[in-house]
């Protein structure tokens, strides 16, 4: 079995490497070579490097950070709650009679307790942006 593919792997490392390759050799070919001062000021976080560079930055700048992690992880929690809760259990045929297919999913006894669940999840995180939109987190001054 690996035999079988072995031709189609290393095509792959070909052309893998062959891209990386020809994308390095044409911006090292095409790309400009005019260096100037202002090109090769360092840029940080919207930031002008004025100063140390270990100065210190304002609060908001992580607590903006925070509240998009925050949200962030809140999609990772409903995107497979969303193919689960609904996913489709049909029956299949066994010498017993019906019986439900082994599909990984929330059975439907219990859809309704998850989607509670989840309802208060949302509100619990609906709650936290209030409070932080009540605080100002989002204004930027």
């Amino acid at each position: 079995m690996v035999t079988q593919f072995t031709p189609v792997f290393i095509i792959i490392l070909f052309a893998i490497f062959g891209i990386a390759a020809g994308m390095l050799g044409m911006s090292a070919a095409l790309g400009p070579r005019k260096k100037t001062a202002v090109k090769q000021m360092p840029y940080e976080s919207g930031m002008d490097p004025i100063g140390d560079a270990r100065q210190r930055f304002d609060v908001r700048y992580y607590l903006v950070a925070i509240m998009f992690l925050l949200f962030d992880v809140e999609l990772l929690f409903l995107y497979p709650w969303a193919v689960a809760q609904y996913s489709a259990t049909p029956a299949v045929e066994t010498a017993s009679g019906m019986a439900p297919a082994a599909i990984p999913g929330v059975p439907p006894v219990f859809r309704g307790m998850v989607f509670v669940e989840i309802m208060v999840f949302i509100a619990v995180l609906m709650a936290a942006y209030a409070y932080a939109w009540k605080k100002g987190v989002f204004e930027w001054r």
